[in-house]
């Protein structure tokens, strides 16, 4: 028997006390049909020791917790740049694909933020998405959007504290010698708005990135990056700075552009809630044209 120890607006919490499957324990305990909370796991509505899970026999252990969406906005969504992985009153997290911005530049500019702003209103939502960080349009990945200014703020001003692990995950240029390591320098626009980086102090700001290869050929390597700094380009950067740029990146690469896009993906993003404070875990597949490369 579970019993629901904590509910908000959009979700409600279950302790799991004996040995089950996803499914028939959301059948036991959480209220709706079968075609109901299949649909709900299959809309990544549910979630298991805070991560989501979509197995329907996905095994189940006491202690675990098991939280339900009871949210049925995001039916409404539907857009081929933009997914959303989890939503709540206060944020929205979505995975953008390649070829939109995060937030208007320009006259009538495909982005992130107008999208979400449409959604919002369609759904009868009172609020607006406010942009806390960027990605650039030929980057995909997972992204924050927050629903209110009091949100934005709190992420925007801790940034560093709540954002705990950000990885990327990217296809470079030639075959790379180390396995791992971490690259650290000064990272400034030139007048052109080209970022250049420094060994020493150049006025700009102090950028450190840790790499690690998951893979390789003599042609690529697939390669992780975590950020321990948030810089404008600083993946792009510091990849051509290692002699192995980013493959289709057009301002930084060498022009090896193998499936014709900028093969960076933002692929893991884990935070506290600016809010209630929970650890929040996301992570999405390697795309799929990434890995064709390294078959």
């Amino acid at each position: 028997m579970a019993y629901s120890n904590r509910r908000q607006e959009d979700t409600a919490m279950y302790e799991v006390h004996a040995d089950s499957q996803l499914l028939q324990f959301l059948l036991d305990n959480a209220h709706g049909s079968r075609n109901k909370l299949k649909d709900t796991l299959k809309g990544r509505g549910v979630k298991v020791n805070g991560k989501v899970t979509t197995q329907f026999d996905y095994p189940l252990k006491p202690g675990m917790t098991v939280t339900v969406s009871k949210s049925k906005r995001n039916e409404m969504f539907k857009s081929r740049y933009v997914k959303i992985v989890y939503e709540d009153r206060w944020l929205v997290v979505v995975e953008k694909n390649i070829g939109i911005l995060s937030m208007a530049a320009g006259h009538s500019s495909l982005n992130v933020k107008s999208v979400l702003d449409d959604y919002f209103h369609k759904s009868r939502q009172k609020c607006r998405a406010h942009v806390v960080h960027r990605l650039d349009r030929d980057t995909s990945g997972l992204m924050i959007y927050a629903k209110d200014m009091e949100t934005e703020q709190i992420l925007e001003h801790n940034w560093h504290d709540i954002v705990y692990d950000r990885r990327y995950v990217a296809v470079v240029s030639g075959e790379m010698e180390d396995d791992e390591g971490t690259i650290a320098n000064w990272l400034k626009d030139n007048k052109a708005y080209v970022t250049y980086s420094s060994p020493t102090d150049n006025g700009g700001k102090y950028a450190v990135t840790h790499f690690h290869v998951l893979n390789r050929t003599t042609e690529h390597s697939l390669v992780e990056y975590r950020l321990e700094t948030g810089r404008k380009n600083q993946i792009r950067v510091h990849s051509a700075d290692m002699g192995h740029p980013v493959c289709g990146d057009i301002k930084y690469g060498n022009g090896d552009d193998p499936i014709h896009r900028l093969c960076l993906h933002a692929y893991v993003l884990c935070f506290t809630h600016p809010v209630t404070g929970e650890r929040m875990e996301f992570d999405t597949q390697i795309p799929a044209a990434f890995c064709r490369l390294f078959k």
